[in-house]
């Protein structure tokens, strides 16, 4: 992995977190990252006086550049955090004055330069730039960065209804600027969370803007649901359901076995805030014994959760880390499950045919099945022995 990051005569070391699950090709920072640090440093006079706030920095490379200038930092990602922090450690020590905020904390104070990555999702970049509002005024500038063909005529336009006048730079390696000039009269309600409904049973599912099947059921999740018999009863059992999301898998347990035991874990803050109120919406009585948990898979599970022997984990694998394909988040997911399962616990797993899960578990666990499966999905169960 390069993890050199060179420019304007200054060096900086960067990894990605976690740094051992990566490809030799992938680094911390892109093309974006540097366009935007070259802007600061050689357009924006005084920009080291300004109040400025950094969002979506995918590992820190924003942060670790522009540390000295006092930055509040803001994301939805316990990876791009716990990234930040280490790559922080690296390359200021334990003195870098960085105020960092999840996405579900309001940021209180005017901001005079913001310095924003795109995210993946448009409903985030909107909800952000509506939390924005509060904070900008006439003088304020916002610079967005991203791959130029990331850029749509759609992200401008968002820009311009919730912020201020916006312009976009020439393409540079393929990456682009945007420039926003807040007018700081704006004000609009944001459209999130969201709500759909499930059937059989009838549930409402909220979901905060950075949450993954925002809109609808996820067909994966769909067919898991189908198929959560197979697990059997789990009362007075304890249950992970791991990378969460809204909440779907595990809210569907508790109303058919209200005592279980349910730990909730995502490394979205959007998505375990999602998760908590969904049980507190439609399963009031079932919320004092479920966890809720911030978390990069099972990460120091044993020392951060309170919990008996885990007897299931249920899991819909992401393949992305930001904007890159990968299934080492799958494999971290079915080893800590394997680390956290009591002797006979099951992992239940559901993804596309095609993946390469099973010769994963039964590396792992051996002992490994199929328990439904379709033209499309299947539904793995591996117990540890």
């Amino acid at each position: 992995m390069n993890t050199s990051l060179t420019l304007l005569n200054k060096t900086l070391h960067l990894v990605r977190y976690p740094q051992q699950s990566q490809h030799p090709s992938w680094q911390a920072w892109d093309a974006a990252d540097e366009y935007l640090m070259e802007y600061v440093e050689q357009q924006i006079d005084s920009a080291n006086k300004q109040a400025m706030r950094i969002y979506n920095d995918d590992f820190g490379a924003l942060a670790c550049w522009f540390a000295s200038y006092n930055p509040k930092w803001i994301s939805d990602s316990y990876v791009a955090r716990r990234a930040c922090l280490l790559n922080l450690q690296h390359n200021h020590g334990s003195d870098a004055p960085l105020e960092m905020f999840d996405s579900v904390t309001p940021v209180i104070g005017k901001t005079d330069l913001v310095l924003l990555k795109i995210p993946k999702t448009n409903a985030l970049l909107e909800q952000q730039l509506i939390d924005l509002q509060s904070s900008v005024s006439a003088t304020t500038l916002i610079v967005a960065a991203a791959k130029a063909n990331l850029i749509q005529k759609s992200t401008l336009a968002l820009f311009e209804k919730y912020l201020g006048v916006t312009t976009t730079s020439l393409a540079k390696k393929k990456a682009r600027l945007i420039f926003c000039r807040a007018s700081g009269d704006k004000q609009h309600t944001s459209p999130y969370p969201t709500t759909w409904y499930t059937t059989q049973p009838s549930l409402q599912v909220t979901n905060l803007a950075n949450v993954f099947a925002r809109q609808q059921l996820d067909i994966g999740a769909r067919f898991m649901l189908q198929h959560l018999n197979a697990m059997g009863n789990t009362n007075q059992q304890c249950v992970i359901d791991l990378g969460c999301g809204n909440g779907v898998l595990g809210l569907h347990i508790l109303h058919q076995y209200p005592k279980t035991k349910l730990i909730f874990i995502d490394e979205s803050y959007m998505a375990i805030a999602s998760a908590k109120h969904n049980v507190q919406l439609n399963l009031p009585q079932s919320l004092e014994p479920c966890e809720f948990m911030v978390n990069n898979c099972l990460d120091n599970f044993a020392q951060a959760c309170q919990h008996d022997e885990v007897d299931h984990v249920v899991c819909n694998p992401p393949f992305h880390q930001q904007n890159t394909i990968t299934d080492h988040i799958a494999w971290q997911m079915f080893k800590d499950s394997k680390a956290a399962l009591k002797k006979g616990g099951q992992l239940w797993v559901v993804g596309n045919r095609h993946l390469d899960y099973p010769k994963k578990l039964k590396h792992l666990f051996g002992n490994v099945t199929i328990a439904a499966t379709d033209k499309k999905f299947s539904l793995w169960s591996a117990q540890k022995a």
